[in-house]
């Protein structure tokens, strides 16, 4: 059976989770298709692990030291891997595995933020590119529907993302509209073929996965997306000094595609 693994790194959502797991359970997705929780704790201190404690329907990895979104991602992505095996606890339930009689293509990888900015109902138009075999990559666009950046601090959140969209497509040759965006979708090979590249353990993962993908020869289709901002004193964990040092991060990931290329012989 096809299944949409869908990657949930949380650090202090004791306020949100809930609802958003009810969002992400009732979200329609193709016929046939079941989906698997991924949610990774990255050692939250408020009363995230207590609303875990009643989730069921997840295969839950808890990190005892706060690494960051990266570090839950990469964590989550080797659960689906199959690398985390020690993961499955019976009370939180059991992990698919990925891999047995179905194609990489009946296997698509989803992540989600747990800060209810995201809505889950945008997956049956994230997933559709994958399923019609369109694309193989797939980023969420929040520019695309959600035009209402009202806060002043909104605003500026929103022009810092396109400018780092624009570098990052400067150096990858991608056409990407919102490459922080939290929705990304791939299919198991090329998750497989992502993983060995991706090390970042903060927000720097997301530039890395984009020059890693661009680096793979992978065109990634936009779709857009609804969104709802949050404000800082709600919750908001992203800072601008994450936004500047993905700009170290987009240089030393293209200086890494220019050597890949050579030492595969495609030129500079």
């Amino acid at each position: 059976m096809p299944i949409l693994h869908i990657v949930i790194p949380v650090y202090n959502e004791q306020d949100t989770l809930a609802e958003c797991l009810e969002r992400i359970h009732a979200a329609a997705i193709p016929a046939g298709w079941q989906k698997h929780l991924i949610i990774v704790d990255d050692a939250s201190t408020d009363g995230t692990a207590r609303v875990l404690e009643v989730v069921t329907e997840a295969t839950i990895v808890a990190h005892t030291v706060n690494m960051g979104k990266g570090a839950a991602l990469l964590t989550g992505f080797d659960v689906i891997l199959g690398t985390l095996r020690s993961s499955a606890d019976p009370g939180h339930g059991t992990p698919a595995t990925p891999a047995d009689d179905a194609s990489d293509r009946q296997h698509l990888v989803i992540i989600q933020d747990a800060d209810m900015e995201y809505d889950p109902a945008d997956y049956a138009a994230l997933l559709a590119p994958c399923i019609s075999e369109q694309a193989q990559v797939v980023y969420g666009n929040r520019f695309g529907l959600h035009r209402s950046f009202n806060r002043f601090r909104e605003r500026l959140h929103m022009w810092g993302n396109r400018l780092l969209t624009m570098i990052s497509n400067f150096f990858t040759g991608q056409r990407v509209r919102d490459m922080e965006c939290c929705y990304k979708v791939f299919d198991l090979d090329v998750l497989r073929r992502l993983r060995p590249m991706l090390t970042e353990p903060g927000f720097g993962i997301e530039p890395q996965m984009t020059a890693a993908v661009s680096r793979l020869g992978i065109r990634i289709v936009n779709v857009p997306i609804h969104y709802t901002p949050r404000k800082f004193d709600e919750g908001k964990k992203i800072k601008w000094s994450d936004a500047v040092w993905a700009l170290p991060v987009m240089w030393r990931e293209w200086c890494i595609t220019r050597q890949y290329h050579r030492t595969q012989g495609g030129g500079s």
